[in-house]
């Protein structure tokens, strides 16, 4: 049977240039980068390497790239580092509701510890409204986290103006761009980014690292201690396997991303465009043009997104319902309610995410079982013809972080 592969947003395959090279730094130059003989300076001098490839990837300075081991931990330096460095200063944070896990569980974290947080709302299409966030902001603000795009749906926020605005008011800006970076061209000065999180494993680097890139003179503590590694702000033996691996995957990001993307983005349209056409009953999830490359995102309604990724990997395809860190959890998808959809609406939702290696073979394959499927499971919903439509809630009342 033929095994597709359509969870790229989950996690990518580690691509072979960088596999081999990971693999030279486990077996031959295995030297702890700390060490002052020659196995360790070696090691060193890739790991400093790997940093400035790193910094050229998003236009930031070695000096600025701080190592860790995915974008969790990215995300809880960044708020946590920020928070309790700067809470003489206030103790007002400003993020999303549709916020990866690591940003959300780390805000609430927060709450318990003495500050605020505003979550704010997000349209039907998963995009802010700049005029929430200026509405947001109080004397006390110090940090606004707003992801680069959404995990789930693919939604590109404006983050430039958010910059723009939090440099104007001369609050702190984080963002969660670990589905953006390799996937969009990012330009921290440019975009005024005073933080960013990034995850390897999802730009064809290993998992179990990534990096934080912090502007310098950003005020922030470390919240792991131990020998005084990444500057002191990151204590821990380097990954030197995974880190070099990451300045190799960010080397190829940066050269191939161009032409990567509009390959990707050629099959993400023939799949929005053909399931349009072809089953009736479905919604596009996310923004219809200001979306990652290869994120699709639907809602098909009379059917449970479960059993959907279910047949549809009996037919060897792999997608996914909501984001990999909750799929084993059946609530809806935290993003899609706050989008607005009904629970059996947002319950219906498939994510297909593509990556470099699919073809228009996989594309073809998917779209000819589709609609199959998709008639099967409604043949069988006792909802199914009924007169139900795709009807907003209040965001408010289904989300649970207000």
């Amino acid at each position: 049977m033929k095994r597709i592969y359509f969870d790229h947003s989950a996690t990518t395959p580690v691509d072979r240039e960088v596999a081999e090279l990971m693999l030279e730094y486990m077996t031959d130059k295995f030297g702890n980068p700390s060490s002052v003989h020659s196995f360790g300076r070696e090691t060193r001098k890739a790991v400093e390497e790997a940093r400035e490839k790193v910094a050229a990837l998003i236009n930031a300075t070695p000096k600025e790239i701080f190592f860790t081991s995915g974008g969790t931990e990215g995300d809880n330096l960044a708020l946590k580092g920020v928070a309790f460095a700067n809470r003489k200063k206030g103790n007002h944070i400003i993020t999303t509701a549709i916020e990866h896990h690591a940003i959300l569980h780390t805000c609430e974290y927060l709450e318990k510890h003495g500050f605020t947080v505003t979550y704010l709302p997000v349209d039907e299409n998963a995009m802010i409204r700049m005029e929430d966030l200026k509405n947001a902001i109080t004397d006390q603000t110090i940090l606004i986290s707003v992801m680069f795009a959404n995990n789930e749906v693919g939604t590109i926020q404006p983050i430039k103006e958010i910059g723009q605005l939090a440099k104007d008011k001369g609050i702190y800006f984080h963002t969660d761009a670990v589905q953006a970076v390799g996937s969009c061209p990012i330009d921290v000065k440019e975009l005024n980014i005073d933080l960013l999180t990034m995850a390897g494993h999802k730009f064809y680097a290993s998992k179990g690292v990534g990096a934080l890139y912090i502007r310098r003179g950003v005020k922030i503590e470390e919240i792991q201690h131990g020998g005084g590694h990444e500057r002191n702000l990151r204590a821990g033996t380097e990954n030197v396997p995974g880190i070099v691996g990451l300045g190799k995957a960010a080397e190829i990001a940066n050269r191939d991303m161009e032409k990567k993307n509009a390959y990707i983005k050629g099959l993400r349209d023939k799949v929005i465009a053909t399931i349009m056409e072809k089953i009736p009953h479905v919604k596009l999830n996310g923004h219809p043009d200001l979306r990652l490359p290869g994120n699709v995102n639907f809602s098909f309604l009379y059917i449970e997104g479960e059993s959907l990724l279910l047949n549809l990997d009996m037919k060897g395809i792999a997608a996914s319902s909501g984001s990999a860190c909750t799929s084993g959890s059946l609530d809806p998808s935290h993003v899609l309610l706050a989008m607005g959809l009904v629970h059996e609406v947002a319950h219906g939702s498939l994510r297909v995410t593509l990556g470099r290696g699919n073809t228009e073979e996989d594309i073809n394959y998917f779209l000819e079982i589709l609609p199959e499927i998709v008639e099967k499971l409604r043949s069988m919903s006792p909802l199914y013809g009924s007169a139900a439509e795709f009807k907003p809630s209040n965001p408010c009342s289904s989300c649970h972080h207000h």
